[in-house]
């Protein structure tokens, strides 16, 4: 055979290379079968990375075939836009970048009988679960988990502490799936939801607004750009957290940019003067550069919001009806609250001290949008700035 002449060969003579080996024909065999030399067929054989034998049982559609992975590397190999290939062969473009991210081989180049290979050796089953089989790493993520880590902060976590272990680098999800079988376990409620499905959730509110008799409330649509963008500290969102029969409430403040999270006692109940007088009081002890707007929902809570202005040079704007993604930030704190404070409790319970503790775990915790710093991290530098310029009021 003239030098090269093993790449000369057309893909379909390949593809019956392939599957004759597959079936289990030895490679002189398969070579004399679809009529090229034996060293030819040892060629692609060492190309492909050995060839494993397929299971008896026909591959799902939805998994990519050896079809499929063909047409990828006739496509990269022609130079076509991913999406073009991806819409021939009927999958989405990111399966496509996920499968040649994958199965290239270590010189950046997609083969797809190597590609094919690869999958192949994934998908065999059964699978041993690494968390079952390592207590180091059951221990390491329980303990996190014990002071209240979410799995996706954990499964961060355990990339940036174990980089030179990656079989630990398991995804939230694998982490769900051992707690939900019982393989870890601990002594408090591990997830904060406190159960192992969800569903959607809500509160109630009027059709046209709580404080439609109030005529002088901001919208939320006139809060300053700042506000928006999150480059400025001291933009806030508000809301409360309701206790058991409506009696009792928290009222919860989270910065936008650096996401930390104050929690306020109110004494006795949750009418517009209480919660007036308890937000003047929280306020008071942050300098004015971290009192620059309030972000709240239409609650009767905030039929004094202009008092709150007046007393702390806050401007307060109102999120429309119905809209709770408008104060996204406060409303997912909220949902981590509620693994202190679940519904149905009685919330005037806990002194302000306990709030401050539980405000404190939250605002040591990493968080993705921030790069894994942690609310604290990011107000000690503004702090740091703050006093630099002469402050001496500190958040």
């Amino acid at each position: 055979m003239p030098r090269g002449g093993h790449n000369r060969a057309s893909l379909e003579i390949k593809r019956d290379y392939f599957e004759l080996i597959r079936q289990g024909l030895p490679g002189a065999e398969a070579a004399r079968r679809v009529g090229v030399s034996l060293s030819c067929g040892s060629l692609w054989f060492i190309d492909a990375g050995s060839v494993k034998i397929s299971e008896s049982k026909p591959i799902s559609s939805r998994y990519f075939s050896q079809d499929d992975r063909i047409e990828i590397a006739d496509g990269l190999s022609n130079g076509e836009p991913v999406k073009a290939i991806a819409a021939r062969i009927g999958k989405s473009y990111q399966s496509v970048y996920r499968e040649i991210s994958r199965n290239k081989k270590a010189d950046g180049t997609y083969q797809p009988w190597y590609a094919h290979n690869q999958a192949f050796g994934r998908r065999r089953r059964p699978k041993e679960r690494i968390i079952d089989t390592e207590s180091r790493l059951r221990n390491a993520i329980s303990g996190k988990l014990t002071v209240c880590w979410s799995p996706e902060q954990i499964s961060r976590w355990l990339r940036r502490r174990y980089r030179n272990q990656p079989q630990w680098h398991v995804c939230a999800e694998t982490i769900y799936d051992a707690i939900y079988r019982g393989i870890i376990t601990i002594t408090q409620t591990t997830l904060r939801t406190g159960r192992v499905y969800r569903h959607r959730r809500g509160r109630g509110r009027s059709k046209d607004g709580a404080l439609k008799q109030s005529t002088s409330m901001k919208s939320i649509h006139d809060r300053p750009a700042a506000a928006e963008s999150r480059k400025q500290a001291g933009h806030w969102e508000g809301d409360l957290i309701i206790g058991a029969g409506q009696k009792s409430a928290i009222a919860t403040l989270v910065d936008r940019k650096t996401r930390l999270t104050r929690l306020v006692y109110l004494p006795g109940d949750h009418c517009a003067q209480t919660v007036a007088d308890a937000l003047i009081v929280a306020f008071a002890s942050l300098p004015t550069q971290l009192r620059r707007t309030l972000t709240w929902d239409q609650g009767n809570e905030m039929f004094q919001h202009g008092r709150i202005e007046a007393a702390t040079g806050l401007n307060i704007y109102f999120a429309d009806p119905h809209s709770p993604w408008q104060r996204g930030t406060n409303e997912y704190t909220n949902k981590l609250l509620r693994q202190y404070f679940p519904k149905g409790t009685d919330l005037s319970q806990w002194s302000q001290a306990h709030l401050d503790r539980v405000a404190a775990e939250l605002n040591h915790r990493p968080r993705k949008e921030l790069q894994d710093h942690t609310p604290h991290q990011l107000m000690q530098g503004l702090r740091y700035q703050l006093k630099a310029q002469g402050i001496r009021n500190n958040p």
